[in-house]
């Protein structure tokens, strides 16, 4: 019972541990709810009112939530320094209170600077947040002169209360949500095997299903490696551990996603494209085969299921034998003549299977304890020669910090956005005071919200499209939980703390569900304040539909930012950084010096992200415009392929000079040249400021060197796979060309 008990734990904790890596969000809400709960019994305590402890509550949670910094010496600074913000701006909104003109005016002033101080990082974003969010729980609480000084000690009390629950009681550190963080790319690794495993169960009906459970839980992991470079600098102890873990990560991702497309290979009578994993609706190979129950697929399926046990469980003396014998013996699938009798394309998978044992062996070395050595086998010892000496050149191995140029004046996104969202709120004061003279700031909060990491007016119009729909769902909750509470206070505050925890957990998911909770809590608080009614709630949905609409007005009008000027410009820094990856790939196995190409690759990655969130108001379900979002998926969906490929070469570059069945190939450089050629022509046809240039066709890459490479791969030669992935990279770089409208020259020499 207690194994099985432990067993069940284990589990839970692994899908919690998928479902939000680093525990993230949990943590976020956690801290947030334990912030309020504190502030709440302490003021209950000393016997404060009903209004009170809504004004504490809400500046215990923005003191929580607004304060994003990694360093817990820089939080406490934030935190410290937001607290006479807070009593400022407290104090400006019920000197104000009566002043209707000058009131507005300075609301309007405040707002322009709070959105203004994001230029100066975090710190800057923190306290323009606090300052905003206290002076509109000012006019919540209708705040006035005389209660200042109990509005005084309510904010601290907030405060301490904040800073208790997050340094405290919710502590959370660097090094541990990297810690978690790499527990949840684990876990997200031995999902994505067992979805393989599924996809090579499948029958022809089941197979659409199987290949977009591979192609989600894909992009899962991808995601989980993301974040985990986002923390690699806080939470490691120096740069060469950061390099060593990224590098580590990058290897398991690049061996999980190619087992995928090795499997998928083996289902069908021809290698499966890439694109398959990047682009939903995919055509799948068209001569997939029914699975085979041969003696070499079941044994397939069993070395997978070990694969992903040996993905989640430790290798040492506490985990036994067992699991050693098992890494040993994926890890022989490295060597020929390990190999089962099978297809070349099974055979394949085998081999993808030992390279993926290799990178969960590069992953515990580089990220656990030192392990025992005494079970390995000459294969896996070879395994770990390769890997230590990986190790010694990534330490050896400098980083170069790119310069980039700051744009000035209005160019600079955070004084545009400080223009446009004072110029919106403008607005919907003026607006919100023909609805409403008492509550008309809802329609501010809402224009400020939509503005929030939002970049193109496109991305405004969906954030305020989902904001109303949430509000409307949270108003129709606000009724029935106004009507069941009454006047139970502590029922309605516990209700209260319920919906933090959940907006804060659904807010990185969905804006949708997350403005569902925040518009029920609103109308909980209103019953706390004897303000409720049917008609307030009403209100609360026209004056979010004011506020979405003068938000898109100033984004479309004031120094406008269209979605189409800002995907170009993100496409263009995605392709550019494509070129350098390409270029510094192949000149590495050319022979040139080695320089940091995970780096350049994880560069390639996070302007993918920001081109794939920035095309969202394009792929959106409500966009009008069929034929674009359709061609804009595609072309996400291509370069997220051509990312793939490029990051395989990286990866295999920085073999050099460490791995000794690798060695530099200087014809490489010329069959390269073209595809760089030919991503520069895109990124040229985007960016008109450029020369145009038109893209070059020709032989491929395999002809370019051995005829007949691709065709009969052979595996002991690293030169076969670099030549695939060129090889690819072209066909997919060229199939680029017909979505952008770019012009395609055959080759004539």
């Amino acid at each position: 019972m207690r194994a099985a008990g432990r067993s069940v734990w284990a589990e839970a904790r692994e899908r919690l541990a998928a479902a939000d890596p680093g525990l993230l969000r949990f943590t976020a809400g956690l801290r947030t709810v334990t912030s309020i709960a504190l502030t709440l019994a302490v003021l209950a305590a000393l016997r404060f009112d009903v209004s009170h402890l809504v004004a504490g509550a809400i500046t215990a949670m923005v003191a929580t939530f607004a304060i994003r910094e990694k360093g817990r010496s820089q939080q406490a600074v934030t935190l410290a320094l937001g607290l006479p913000v807070a009593l400022a701006s407290m104090s400006l909104g019920a000197l104000l209170n009566q002043q209707v003109v000058i009131g507005d005016l300075f609301f309007v002033a405040l707002i322009f600077c709070a959105v203004y101080s994001r230029r100066f990082g975090d710190r800057g974003t923190a306290l323009g947040l606090i300052g905003f969010q206290i002076y509109f729980a000012s006019l919540f609480v209708h705040a006035t002169v005389p209660v200042l000084p109990t509005l005084y000690a309510v904010i601290a009390v907030a405060f301490g209360c904040a800073a208790l629950a997050r340094f405290v009681l919710v502590r959370q550190t660097p090094a541990g949500i990297l810690g978690r963080l790499r527990r949840a790319f684990r876990v997200r690794f031995a999902q994505l095997v067992s979805a393989q495993e599924e996809l090579l169960d499948a029958g022809p009906d089941e197979l659409d299903k199987a290949v977009e459970e591979v192609r989600v839980r894909t992009a899962r992991l991808h995601e989980t490696a993301l974040l985990i470079q986002g923390r690699l600098p806080d939470g490691t102890s120096d740069e060469a551990v950061a390099r060593l873990v990224q590098r580590r990560i990058a290897d398991a991702e690049i061996a999980a996603e190619r087992l995928g497309l090795l499997l998928l290979t083996a289902r069908s009578e021809q290698r499966a494209d890439t694109l398959t994993m990047h682009l939903p609706g995919a055509m799948l190979p068209s001569a997939a085969r029914s699975p085979v129950r041969d003696e070499a697929m079941e044994r397939l399926r069993l070395d997978l299921e070990a694969l992903r046990l040996l993905v989640l469980r430790p290798v040492g003396p506490e985990a036994g034998t067992a699991v050693a014998q098992v890494r040993n013996r994926l890890l022989g699938y490295r060597e020929e003549e390990n190999l089962p009798p099978a297809s070349p394309a099974v055979q394949d998978v085998f081999r993808g299977i030992g390279e993926a044992a290799r990178a969960v062996l590069g992953l515990r070395m580089a990220l656990d304890e030192p392990q025992d050595e005494s079970d390995d086998t000459p294969a896996t010892s070879r395994s770990r020669e390769e890997l230590h000496a990986e190790d010694a050149a990534i330490e050896g191995a400098e980083e170069a910090e790119p310069e980039s140029e700051e744009p000035a004046g209005l160019r600079r996104p955070t004084t545009r956005a400080a223009v446009q969202v004072a110029v919106g709120s403008s607005l919907a004061i003026v607006g919100g005071e023909f609805l409403s003279a008492q509550r008309w700031y809802w329609a501010v909060l809402t224009c400020w919200i939509v503005f929030i990491n939002t970049a193109s007016t496109g991305e405004i119009l969906v954030k305020g499209y989902r904001r109303l729909v949430g509000t409307v769902l949270g108003v129709v909750a606000g009724i029935g939980l106004a009507g069941l509470v009454g006047h139970h206070t502590w029922t309605a505050f516990g209700l209260v703390l319920l919906f933090v925890f959940a907006m804060f957990y659904s807010a990185p998911l969905s804006y949708t569900l997350m403005s569902f909770f925040v518009t029920a809590m609103l109308g909980l608080l209103y019953t706390l304040l004897n303000t409720y009614s049917l008609d307030v709630l009403v209100l609360r949905v026209e004056e979010t539909a004011l506020g979405a609409v003068c938000g898109v007005i100033a984004a479309a009008v004031v120094l406008p930012v269209h979605t189409h000027r800002r995907t170009d410009e993100l496409l263009v820094k995605t392709l550019d950084r494509l070129a350098d990856v390409t270029r510094a790939a192949v000149d590495q196995l050319s022979g040139a010096p080695p320089v940091d190409l995970v780096e350049k690759a994880r560069d390639l990655d996070q302007a993918l992200a920001d081109l794939r969130a920035a095309v969202q108001p394009l792929t959106h379900p409500i966009t009008p415009l069929r034929s674009r979002r359709d061609s804009a998926r595609y072309v996400v969906a291509l370069l997220e392929t051509c990312a793939y490929h490029a990051r395989s070469l990286a990866a295999t570059a920085e073999l050099l000079p460490t791995h000794p069945a690798i060695a530099a190939d200087p014809r490489l450089g010329a069959a390269g040249q073209r595809i760089v050629h030919n991503i520069e022509a895109l990124a040229a046809h985007v960016d008109t400021r450029r020369p145009s240039a038109e893209i070059e066709t020709g032989p491929s890459i395999a002809s370019m060197l051995e005829p007949g490479t691709l065709r009969t791969p052979r595996y002991d030669r690293v030169t076969d796979r670099v030549l695939r992935h060129l090889q690819r990279l072209d066909e997919v770089v060229t199939g680029l060309a017909r979505p952008l409208n770019v012009p395609v020259r055959p080759r004539t020499a």
